[in-house]
Formats: C-alpha cells, structure tokens, sequence
C-alpha cells in the first residue's frame, strides 16, 4: 500500500500525552424525515455548532462507492498521487495544510465542485473515468441534501424566505469544494504515547460542511466550555458543521464549531467533506430579515473573497473572525 513517506516524527505531529478520551454521547442526532426536523436543526446548531444527520436520503451504496474509489487512489505509489499535485489549494497534498506552515498526518485531495476546473481534469485524467463519475455523483447528492438542510434551518429561523441561505450555495457561482482526506496509521507513534494530529483545531470559512468518515474514529470537536470530546463514528450518517460565514449571517445565534482529527496508529480514517460557500463577490452579513428591531450588527461587512483570502493567509487555529468583529468604538 503506498502511504505517506515516513521522515521521523517531530512535535508538529504530537499532541500532549495519551489521555482517554470517551466518545461523547451527546452529539444531538436529526431526522431530515421528522416533522420537528427544523427546530432539531436549529437548536443543535445554536447549542453546538454541529449534529449529525441521518435518513438523510444519500445512498449507502454511493457512500461506499466513493470510498472505495478514494481508497484506490489512495493506495497508489507516492510519485503517482503527486501527478495530481501539487495542491494549490486544488490538487493532492501531502502533510502540509495551506501555506502558513500547518502540518498533520493526512494527505489529500481538494477538487472544485466544478468538474470542468482545470485541476478536477487533470486529478480526473490520471485515474480511471469511474471516479470521476462517482464523485459527480456524490457531489450532487450531498448538494441536493445541503439545500434541504439550508432551508430548513431558515424555516426553523422564521426567516420569511426559504431559500435565505440555500441561494447562497445554488447560485452556479458558488464557491463551494470538495475534499477527501487520509489518514494513514502510524504504528511508531504506540511506543510514544502520545497523540497524532491528523488534522490541527480549526473552525470551517464556509457557510456550512457536511462530512462522512469511515468506521475509524478520530474527530474531535470542542464544546462550549473548552472541552474537547470525540466523535463516535457513523459510516452511514453525515455530520453537519456550522461554518464562519453561517455565523455571521445569523448575526452570532449559531457559533462555528471548533474541531481537529487525531489520527489513529493502527487503522487508517477517510472522510469526505463538502463546504458549502457563496460566490465570490457575494456581501456577506447577518440577514436583516433575522435581526430584531434595534439589533446592531456584531460583524463588518465584507465579500466572502475577502474573508476566504484572509482566511487562508491566516493559521489553522486562529480566530478569523476576530478582524471583522466591529468592536465597542466601530
């Protein structure tokens, strides 16, 4: 199996010492099919930032497909995924996570939603036309299901419009991706004890992520009084997280969640995830059809071009939002 290459681990890698985490319990789970759908999802996000969403309609089958597919790519030689690199950000990568010195035990690949982008094309052309087929029809699949969720949580809002927030993400615009991580084990991180990052602590730029892992676990989010806790896996379930730009347009009623990967040192994780983002000159700001009477924005207007361009000149921890925050004197 080709996996990443190997140099000897250094403290970019290792988190603190071994200490056993519980899988939280506590992850609150929404029906898309139940009849109190949008006030689940509303809550959820309010309360976490985050839920996991089943009867979501998305086939087993296809989940499956796509992993299968993915797994093959994943297990060729070195020198052939870096045909598909490197990533920038599109493309197949390696350790390094954007350009600001990031690192994790993961490798990659980030495509377009747009399958005609030069960089899908080129990923496309060194792997069979099956994957290519798969992951278009993933993508639809998750898209459709993203709107249903977007429009519920306008609804369970009592946002007049529907479509407040799905338009964001249907205009054919949209800046939207779609990424595959894996996760290779690490049998020499066992003798350390100590904790592999797979993916470091960060919050998602976009409107809102939808993802689905294997049965391996590894995902970590931090609840609202600094804990962090582990996700239990569920191969047939998506988890929904509430990105940065959802935050601001709900005006700060839904909080980004914070979450990273630990990778395992014995079985290998993959997950699929696709954000969700406006175009890019779209302004973004809290909706004013969600503001009470004399609310006052906590957040400056800007362009979702100017939020991804400060986002990803930024570190995977820092608080993005922080420079567009209006403060006491704006």
């Amino acid at each position: 199996m080709g996996v990443l290459s190997q140099p000897a681990l250094n403290q970019c890698f290792l988190l603190k010492p071994c200490k056993s985490t519980p899988l939280f319990t506590g992850i609150p789970v929404v029906d898309l099919t139940h009849p109190d759908a949008k006030t689940l999802i509303v809550k959820a996000c309010r309360d976490f930032g985050f839920f996991k969403l089943v009867n979501h309609g998305v086939s087993f089958e296809l989940m499956a497909s796509l992993e299968h597919e993915a797994l093959r790519f994943f297990k060729k030689t070195q020198s052939e995924k870096e045909r598909a690199g490197p990533a920038d950000p599109f493309g197949y990568g390696n350790k390094r996570i954007g350009r600001n010195g990031d690192v994790g035990w993961v490798e990659y690949l980030l495509l377009n939603t747009n399958p005609d982008s030069p960089k899908s094309l080129l990923v496309f052309r060194e792997n069979p036309h099956h994957f290519r087929t798969v992951v278009e029809k993933y993508i639809t699949a998750v898209k459709n299901m993203c709107y249903k969720v977007l429009e519920l949580m306008a609804e369970g809002l009592g946002i007049g419009q529907m479509n407040a927030l799905s338009r964001f993400v249907k205009d054919e615009k949209s800046d939207s991706c779609f990424r595959m991580n894996h996760y290779p084990p690490c049998h020499e991180v066992q003798a350390l004890n100590r904790n592999l990052v797979g993916f470091g602590e960060h919050t998602d730029p976009q409107i809102i992520s939808v993802l689905r892992s294997n049965s391996t676990s590894g995902l970590q989010i931090c609840l609202p009084d600094g804990t962090w806790v582990s996700v239990p896996p569920d191969q047939t379930s998506f988890f929904i997280n509430v990105g940065d730009t959802l935050q601001v347009m709900t005006n700060g009623r839904f909080k980004s969640v914070k979450h990273r990967v630990l990778a395992d040192t014995t079985k290998s994780r993959l997950s699929m995830i696709y954000f969700g983002g406006p175009a890019l000159s779209e302004k973004i700001a809290p909706l004013p059809s969600l503001m009470s009477e004399g609310e006052e924005s906590l957040y400056k207007e800007f362009t979702w071009w100017e939020y991804k361009k400060a986002a990803y000149a930024s570190r995977l921890a820092d608080n993005r939002l922080a420079p567009f925050e209006k403060s006491a004197a704006d």
